[in-house]
């Protein structure tokens, strides 16, 4: 059988290179895609992709018009929500490959997804890199109390922390919160200085010229650190793959996951 997709955010930089991945498949076929920009137009004319022959709309409220089994969002937080909303509503599984979405509007997301039994599956990044990071950080914090994550991207990235760090302090806040040997009120100096509390993290947020996306999280105990870091190139290639994974394993289950693995079996 075939996965029906649409594909917000289907001309941006990761969007544009899973749509292309996309039409290289046997079993998912693209059957709308949202791109503001190129509304009206055929997505493979703008791809130089003959294979992608999908209408493209302005809305997702107008794509969801065609069949569609997955909605898949890669465009801003501040059109996800609304986006994913509309796609649960609509009967359709959801991907979320979009940044920045806070831990407010997954508990909403959710609700909605468990009310309409469907499944919604929520990523800050597809590689399999960061994947094997936060399994490996979950792995640590059971046995070292004390961490910190720094977030590296492009210097006009808006969104901060990343989806990647959020995502990871997620997942550390259901093992145990970071020690603080030092209580955040009893800072000498700008308390900013020491990073937002997420999620029982402190979470630090770098934008910078020269970087692409990378996620860094350091644990230390007296006389030792261990650091465990992902660093994306220029390409959007290495999430393809797990956007595919994503894809085809949405439907096995309802309500919120949080991460690709927890579709994978990593043992």
């Amino acid at each position: 059988m075939v996965i029906r997709v649409c594909l917000a955010g289907a001309t941006g930089w990761a969007g544009s290179a899973l749509a292309r991945g996309i039409a290289q498949t046997e079993d998912i076929e693209l059957t709308a895609a949202v791109s503001r920009t190129y509304a009206g137009s055929v997505l493979g004319e703008i791809l130089d992709e003959p294979r992608l022959a999908c209408p493209v709309f302005s809305t997702a409220e107008e794509a969801l018009s065609q069949p569609c089994d997955v909605f898949f969002d890669y465009t801003k937080p501040d059109a996800a929500r609304g986006n994913c909303l509309a796609a649960l509503q609509h009967g359709s599984q959801v991907v979320i490959g979009t940044s920045g979405l806070t831990d407010a509007d997954y508990a909403e997301l959710a609700q909605e997804a468990d009310r309409q039994q469907r499944g919604l599956l929520a990523v800050g990044n597809f590689a399999l890199t960061v994947v094997l990071l936060q399994k490996f950080a979950e792995m640590a914090a059971r046995h070292l109390p004390q961490w910190e994550i720094i977030d590296y991207a492009h210097a006009d990235k808006r969104d901060a922390p990343s989806g990647t760090a959020r995502e990871l302090a997620a997942r550390l806040s259901k093992i145990r919160h970071a020690e603080l040997t030092v209580p955040l009120e009893q800072t000498q100096g700008p308390v900013e200085t020491r990073g937002a509390r997420l999620n029982g993290s402190q979470v630090h947020s770098i934008r910078l010229p020269g970087y692409t996306i990378s996620v860094e999280i350091i644990f230390g105990l007296p006389g030792q650190q261990l650091t465990l870091r992902h660093d994306a190139g220029s390409s959007a290639e290495p999430y393809v793959g797990g956007a595919l994974l994503a894809i085809r394993q949405v439907h096995t289950f309802t309500g919120l996951r949080r991460g690709l693995d927890s579709v994978l079996d990593l043992g």
